[in-house]
C-alpha cells in the first residue's frame, strides 16, 4: 500500500506510525499464509493467530495494565485502531483474533480486581488463553436490558442458566466474559458481569455457527453452571456499565478494521484498473472509473478521520459513545460501498470465490451488524444529541 499519509495526521503520536509500520512488515511474513497452513480448519487457524499474535508482542497492545502484560498502564485507542487496521488489510481472520483478545478480557482490564487481572490478563497477552465477551442472546442483541440468562447467589457461589448466542471464539475460548441478570433492579441496572472458565462444569457448546465469512462462532449453554463470587467483575447490578464501557473502547476500533478492508479493496482496484484491457484503452482511462476511484478514496478518508477523531478523543479521557458510533457507522458502510465498487470493477472475477475482493465482500458484512448494527448506531447519536443542553 502505497497512500500512508494518514500517518502523518495529528491524531497521532510518532510511536503510533511506527507500529503501524513495524506490524506491516511483520503481518507480511507472518499472517499472509494462515490459510496455506491451516486449510478449512478456522478453529486452527485462529488458535495459530492469537499464539502468534502473542509472540510476536502485539497482543499486549489489547491488554490494559503494564503490571499484568499489557503495552501500557490503559489500553492506546489509537494503537488498537491502527493494528486492527493493519491486520484487517492483511487478513480478515488476524484482524478477529487480535479484537476478540480485547474485547474478550477488555471487562477485565476496565473493571477486574487485582486477582482476576493477574490471574487472565498476563495470558491473554502472551497468547496463552483464548478470551470471548457473551454477551448477545437469541432474544436479546442491541437491547442488553432484555438479557434473560440469570446468575443467583448461593452463598459464595452464582448459578448460571440461560443461553448465549453469536459468541465469537465460542468452542475454543478458555474463559468467557459473561452477562447476567442478578436481579438488583428491572432492566439494564440487574445485570453483572462474571468470568466463566471454558471448562467450567455446566457450559456446553449448544450449537456452532457458520457465517459466510468463517471464524469460531457458537450458541452457549449454561445448565446449573455454579462460579465461584470472586468472579463476579465489577459491583453486583453494575454489568450494563461493564458491558457499555468495554464496548465504547472496541466500538472504534471496529470502524479502523472496516479501513482496513475498504484500503485493501481500493488497493485491489487501482491495480485492477491500471491493468484490465478493454476497447483498445485500460479500465483506468475511462472517467467513469475515475470518478468511482476517486469517490472510494474520498469515502475512505472521510471514515478516516471520524474514526481516528474518536480514538484521540478517548485517549484524551473523554466520553466518546456519539463520536464512537459516528465512526462505525460510517467507516463500515463505507467500506461495504467501496468493496462493492471494487467487486464491480472486477467483473466476473470479482465474484469468484478465493479472489480478494469477493473474500473482502463476505468479511465486510458483519461489521455492519456486530457490536451495534448501524440502525443502533443511529439511535445512540440520536440520543447523545438530543441529551445536550440547548
Amino acid at each position: 500500500m502505497a497512500d500512508k499519509d494518514y500517518l502523518d495526521w495529528p491524531f497521532f503520536e510518532p510511536r503510533h506510525a511506527a507500529l503501524a509500520r513495524e506490524l506491516d512488515a511483520w503481518a507480511a511474513s507472518d499472517v499472509a499464509h494462515v490459510h496455506e497452513r491451516h486449510g478449512k480448519d478456522v478453529d486452527g487457524a485462529c488458535r495459530d493467530l492469537v499464539r502468534r499474535l502473542g509472540e510476536g508482542g502485539w497482543l499486549r497492545h489489547a491488554v490494559g495494565g503494564s503490571d499484568v502484560g499489557g503495552a501500557g498502564d490503559a489500553i492506546d485507542t489509537r494503537a488498537i485502531c491502527l493494528i486492527r487496521e493493519t491486520l484487517a488489510r492483511h487478513e480478515g481472520l488476524a484482524d478477529f483474533a487480535f479484537a476478540m483478545q480485547g474485547l474478550g478480557s477488555g471487562a477485565i482490564s476496565l473493571f477486574g480486581t487485582p486477582e482476576q487481572r493477574e490471574s487472565y490478563l498476563p495470558r491473554v497477552a502472551r497468547g496463552e488463553a483464548i478470551a470471548a465477551f457473551a454477551l448477545s442472546e437469541p432474544d436479546a442483541g442491541s437491547d442488553v436490558a432484555a438479557l434473560a440468562c440469570a446468575a443467583v447467589a448461593d452463598g459464595e457461589h452464582y448459578v448460571l442458566d440461560g443461553e448465549k448466542t453469536w459468541i465469537s471464539n465460542g468452542g475454543i475460548a478458555d474463559f468467557y466474559v459473561v452477562f447476567a441478570r442478578t436481579g438488583e433492579a428491572l432492566g439494564s441496572r440487574g445485570i453483572s458481569a462474571f468470568v466463566v472458565d471454558g471448562n467450567t462444569p455446566g457450559l456446553t457448546i449448544a450449537e456452532r455457527i457458520a457465517v459466510i465469512a468463517p471464524h469460531p462462532l457458537a450458541r452457549l449453554r449454561f445448565e446449573n453452571c455454579r462460579i465461584p463470587a470472586t468472579r463476579r467483575i465489577g459491583a453486583a447490578g453494575q454489568g450494563f456499565k461493564v458491558a457499555m464501557a468495554t464496548l465504547d473502547v472496541f466500538r472504534t476500533s471496529v470502524a479502523a478494521a472496516a479501513l482496513g478492508f475498504a484500503r485493501r479493496a481500493l488497493d485491489e482496484a487501482l491495480g485492477r484498473a491500471r491493468s484490465r484491457a478493454m476497447f483498445g484503452h485500460k479500465l483506468a482511462d475511462f472517467q467513469i472509473t475515475q470518478a468511482r476511484l476517486a469517490q472510494m478514496a474520498t469515502g475512505i478518508d472521510a471514515a478516516a478521520l471520524l474514526t481516528y477523531r474518536a480514538a484521540w478523543q478517548r485517549d484524551q479521557g473523554r466520553n466518546v459513545t456519539k463520536e464512537a458510533a459516528m465512526a462505525k457507522m460510517t467507516a463500515t458502510e463505507t467500506a461495504q460501498q467501496v468493496i462493492d465498487a471494487a467487486v464491480q470493477l472486477f467483473g466476473g472475477q470479482g465474484v469468484v470465490s478465493g479472489e480478494t475482493v469477493e473474500r473482502l465482500y463476505r468479511e465486510i458484512r458483519a461489521l455492519r451488524i456486530y457490536e451495534g448494527a448501524t440502525e443502533v448506531q443511529q439511535l445512540i447519536i440520536a440520543r447523545e444529541l438530543l441529551r445536550a443542553p440547548v
